[in-house]
């Protein structure tokens, strides 16, 4: 195999495995929802051609190949069924037979072996499906807003805007028509879609999280690709290309697959909230019980006045009278450093080699001190101490 076809492979089998990763995950979110099983169909389509290309080049297979250009013929079919779904409306007639009837013509002629020679073939499967994006897009933007919600129409947005995005990505796998091009970069543009697609689905301070993350494994995917480029002695700009792209699909693509695992992580093991919510506990004893078996409380040991003796409570009170929930890092609390109460909560917490003290009562003295592990110290995870605290605060000592 010639390096072109290598890297060919390399980035269209990373842009497969990328998008079925993406289905799974899509799958696990939504596994019964009707938009989701056409988001499926679109997304399967495009990963059968991505791999079926990918084992084909790599394989050698005339018939690996033969599928894929039948996959691709298909797309068409799979955007019209997607925006079919995102509208909530049929679109016209005419303009489902003439994707239908193309899409079979040219998956028929795909197998025939028409496309074995790409030229003549490419042109026309790159104008169908232009035609057949552009008419979706039409459908799209001409779409009634006001039938929509905000969220459905915030959606079809961000879909238009990826796809915009996407489509030169998209015309380099045509080697008919793109052929200066070192290496295709369909699997690649995949990637990205997927990835915008995933961090345009939280809140606002997500979404800048995300895409700075993003943008940070670009980057270095792409400073990691030039330097692998250098250890050619022979190194050219199309070869460094070549290495950048496999590199940033490679990169992009493990990133996907370690979301992906930590989403599926934290489903599993339920976070403190639900872990309350999710228990039978009803008095403050048996919520601390239940707090206790979590992960991130299982270091917590409750003090209540007569075991406080020695650090003089009625200080500790007063000490404690505004707050809640307090930090080990926050020392000396907007209080004087040599301030007998920023004493005696130090000393306490030192104590118990504690990172926060929860304040479940005041008087007499509840407390809970616990070691939150540095690699949990977010501010998800302090928001849900305060909470865990307020309802522990709240909780009856004895059952109703």
């Amino acid at each position: 195999m010639n390096p072109a076809l290598v890297a060919d492979s390399i980035v269209d089998l990373c842009g497969a495995l990328g998008l079925g990763i993406a289905m799974l995950t899509l799958r696990r979110r939504d596994p019964h929802g009707p938009l989701t099983a056409r988001f499926l169909f679109a997304l399967g389509l495009v990963t059968a051609l991505f791999l079926l290309r990918g084992l084909g080049w790599w394989t050698g297979s005339l018939l690996l190949e033969r599928l894929a250009l039948a996959c691709a013929a298909g797309l068409p079919l799979g955007a019209l069924v997607v925006a079919e779904g995102v509208l909530r409306r049929h679109a016209p007639r005419w303009l489902k037979i003439a994707v239908l009837g193309g899409a079979t013509l040219l998956a028929l002629a795909s197998l025939a072996g028409f496309g074995d020679h790409g030229g003549a073939y490419d042109v026309m499967l790159a104008g169908f499906q232009l035609a057949s994006f552009a008419a979706c897009g039409v459908l799209l933007f001409s779409r009634d807003c006001a039938s929509l919600t905000a969220a459905e129409n915030g959606m079809i947005g961000r879909l238009a805007l990826c796809a915009f995005l996407v489509l030169p990505f998209l015309l380099s796998d045509f080697r008919g028509i793109a052929t200066a091009m070192p290496v295709r970069l369909g699997g690649l543009g995949a990637l990205f879609l997927i990835s915008i697609v995933l961090v345009t689905g939280g809140g606002a301070q997500t979404r800048r999280q995300g895409f700075a993350l993003m943008a940070l494994r670009a980057s270095a995917a792409l400073a990691l690709g030039w330097a692998a480029a250098y250890l050619d002695p022979d190194i050219d700009l199309v070869h460094g290309i070549r290495m950048c792209a496999v590199m940033l699909a490679g990169v992009l693509t493990i990133g996907l697959m370690a979301d992906a695992l930590n989403g599926a992580f934290e489903a599993r093991s339920p976070g403190v909230l639900a872990s309350i919510a999710q228990s039978r506990a009803g008095t403050r004893e048996e919520l601390i019980a239940r707090l206790t078996s979590h992960p991130l409380f299982e270091s917590a040991v409750r003090l209540r006045e007569p075991a406080l003796a020695e650090f003089d409570p009625p200080i500790l009170k007063e000490a404690l009278r505004e707050v809640s929930v307090l930090r080990a890092a926050d020392q000396p609390w907007q209080r004087a450093a040599d301030d007998g109460g920023t004493e005696r909560i130090a000393a306490l917490l030192a104590t118990y080699s504690a990172s926060h003290l929860l304040v479940v009562v005041r008087d007499p003295l509840d407390l809970l001190v616990l070691t939150v592990p540095v690699v949990s110290a977010d501010p998800a995870t302090e928001t849900a101490l305060s909470l865990a605290r307020r309802l522990l605060a709240n909780a009856p000592t004895e059952a109703a």
